[in-house]
């Protein structure tokens, strides 16, 4: 029996999936289609197609094993602790300078290979 159910939930997560696809497909084809009108509200309804597509997805069951992902996303951003404007500002002056140090390094290398072919191969 259980096996049954998941098969129709199966069957009908897929159908919603697919209808969502389409949706999607056809309010994408519409933005193409009605060159006639203004640029807004082509993608006013291109969005809005979006919307119903995500709304259609949203009612399979992958589509609510995301939505909780996103949810749980959510929790988890709020527990971070994000740095200081002081430690930011520190972090990316640290990081430039490194940057640069590491560029004058391999300039260095690359003028010194440079060099070193050039008495190898004997063209001056």
């Amino acid at each position: 029996m259980a096996t049954s159910e998941q098969r129709s939930s199966s069957a009908l997560d897929t159908a919603l999936l697919w209808l969502a696809i389409l949706v999607l497909f056809v309010s994408i084809a519409g933005y193409y289609y009605f060159t006639a009108y203004s640029d807004l509200v082509r993608v006013l309804g291109m969005l809005a197609g979006a919307g119903v597509a995500a709304a259609i997805a949203f009612q399979s069951q992958i589509g609510k094993t995301a939505w909780s992902y996103v949810q749980g996303s959510r929790t988890e951003l709020r527990r971070v602790v994000w740095p200081t404007r002081r430690e930011t500002v520190q972090t990316t002056l640290l990081v430039v300078v490194f940057v640069l140090i590491l560029a004058a390094f391999i300039w260095a290398l690359d003028v010194v290979l440079a060099y070193a072919v050039t008495l190898l191969t004997g063209r001056a």
